[in-house]
């Protein structure tokens, strides 16, 4: 009966998630305009804004990126109220003032992953490959190395991402730190242990000594309870961020997709899994003003907000990916960040390869789709660590939160090989490079679609490619359009290009296979077996990749 009322607890709060807009009705975000006439220092100088502070008790006025300039001039910021007040009321009379360039509520968003615990056989035995890792459970870890056998669902041979064959190119670099923002990590759990980026600007003396806004902000930052300690009260962010970077080859757990990038743990959601708009924005800010170089983000929610994709676009600009989760509502709705376009938008996989729909802990739920949507990757029935144990390893979570992460492992790992890659080109890299109709027929079909995007990811396949390719330009806005694509033998060319001086030809794991030369108008593919392949296009001194498929 107990088991019967929690699973009505959950459909009932993810219905409710999904159908209401919510936001706060004591908080609002706000961005003033960096062209008017007075230098603000405090909001309450303005005199225009006298009504908002003499009919209403503000508690705080906080900038939203802390280490930019100290003026709030073109600067996001939120301002919160002791009570409630009249949200919509209050955005229409501040949007009369002229003085902002968006007024907006303060969204509230979601982690998207669900969790169920169960005692399973702790014993199941695994034939052990030459590049698997030894740690304890590593057989359950289906999405890196699926054998067909995974006991919980049905399950396919190599309906995976060939994790164990890419970790033989590389298992990732402690050069490279990867911020995760969510509701925190068990801070001494073993997994973690030795993973964590630190300050070394900051002293133990409760003083904001390297003067960014934050005091003593050694490790990690809680954004819901304003300290330096992101402990996780939830269980929801150690489970996504062990799938990324779990401690390999310790024998014990689970092993996450990068052994030795360096984690910024960032608490931005609640013990109910739940957090405010502006501190996710903040958050963002202080992970790229931090330098990371990806920041995993497997939360969710529906109201957009130009502050929002603001910090997104800012971590775009500085080449920092943000990779975000589709949600789990089995529909075609948008929720950010991922359906901002400078996001890399995740969708999940079953053990079978067919998309998440449902995912076990509801009839109703499914990996959403639409046209933003990059790739997809292994999210149902995940196992993962505790917030509550350090040697508790039995439960297991659903969601495009945990396919999220183990995306953003991979795009640590391309880092590792060469971490000057752009947003676009690892956006790129890893659709090219994606395994193409892998799932459900009727819904994954050749080329990008709107419920696997490009398909499912491949770490093999990505790693493999940047390392015989490494010198390559991956711009996917290329002077040259090729067509028909998918073709049986010939491929025409279009573009302003007067002669390509060379073609080489690689197939989907980067393996070279052949070169052409001054080619005007056509290409022969005739003696190409089907498949898919990458053409590296010179010219002009650049080099341009197109994928092609050959029928």
């Amino acid at each position: 009966m107990k088991n019967i009322l929690v699973a009505l607890l959950v459909l009932l709060s993810i219905d409710f998630y999904a159908q209401e807009l919510l936001y706060s009705q004591s908080r609002i975000i706000l961005g003033l305009k960096k062209d008017i006439q007075k230098t603000v220092i405090n909001l309450n100088e303005l005199e225009e804004l006298n009504f908002l502070f003499d009919e209403n008790t503000v508690l705080e006025v906080k900038k939203l990126n802390i280490s930019s300039s100290k003026t709030l001039n073109g600067n996001p910021l939120v301002v919160v109220f002791e009570t409630d007040v009249n949200i919509e009321s209050l955005i229409k009379t501040l949007k009369e003032t002229s003085l902002f360039d968006y007024v907006e509520p303060d969204y509230i968003s979601h982690g998207s992953g669900i969790k169920q615990s169960e005692n399973v056989d702790l014993t199941e035995s695994f034939v052990p490959l030459s590049t698997t890792p030894n740690d304890q459970f590593f057989f359950r870890q289906w999405g890196l190395n699926n054998n067909g056998t995974f006991s919980l669902s049905p399950s396919v041979l190599d309906a995976d991402v060939d994790m164990i064959e890419a970790w033989d190119i590389t298992t990732g670099s402690p050069t490279i730190v990867m911020a995760v923002l969510d509701s925190g990590i068990k801070m001494d759990h073993p997994e973690f242990n030795g993973r964590f980026w630190f300050n070394t600007l900051e002293q133990s003396n409760g003083f904001d000594d390297d003067e960014n806004g934050y005091i003593d902000d050694f490790s990690g930052w809680d954004f819901v309870n304003n300290d330096n300690d992101p402990t996780d009260d939830h269980g929801h962010g150690t489970n996504v961020t062990g799938i990324a970077v779990a401690n390999a080859n310790n024998n014990i757990g689970y092993a996450g997709v990068d052994w030795n990038c360096k984690l910024l743990p960032l608490k931005v959601l609640n013990e109910n899994n739940s957090g405010f708009t502006s501190n996710i924005i903040s958050s963002i800010y202080y992970a790229v003003n931090r330098g990371v170089d990806v920041i995993s983000i497997s939360i969710g929610g529906s109201g957009y907000s130009l502050a929002y994709e603001n910090a997104v676009n800012f971590a775009y600009d500085q080449n920092i990916p943000v990779i975000a989760c589709m949600m789990n509502f089995n529909n075609n709705v948008s929720y950010y960040p991922a359906a901002f376009p400078n996001a890399i938008a995740v969708g999940s996989t079953n053990p079978n390869d067919y998309r998440s729909a449902p995912f076990f802990w509801s009839a109703t739920s499914g990996s959403n789709y639409g046209n933003h949507i990059d790739v997809v990757a292994p999210g149902n029935y995940i196992y993962g660590l505790s917030h509550t144990s350090n040697t508790s390893y039995g439960s297991y979570w659903g969601g495009t939160s945990q396919a999220t992460p183990l995306v953003s492992g991979v795009v640590s790992l391309m880092l590792s090989i060469n971490p000057n890659l752009t947003v676009t080109e690892i956006r790129t890299i890893l659709r090219n490079t994606a395994q193409d109709q892998v799932g459900n027929p009727s819904e994954d079909t050749l080329g990008w679609d709107q419920y696997y995007g490009a398909g499912r990811v491949n770490a093999f396949n990505v790693l493999s490619y940047l390392q015989n390719l490494s010198t390559t330009s991956f711009n996917s806005n290329s002077e040259i359009n090729l067509y028909p694509n998918p073709t049986n033998d010939f491929l025409y060319l279009h573009s302003n290009v007067d002669e390509l001086y060379s073609i080489l030809i690689y197939d989907i794991s980067g393996r070279f296979i052949k070169s052409l030369e001054n080619i005007k108008t056509m290409i022969d593919v005739t003696e190409l077996e089907s498949g898919v392949y990458f053409l590296e296009l010179g010219f002009n001194d650049k080099k341009i990749v197109k994928k092609i498929v050959k029928k």
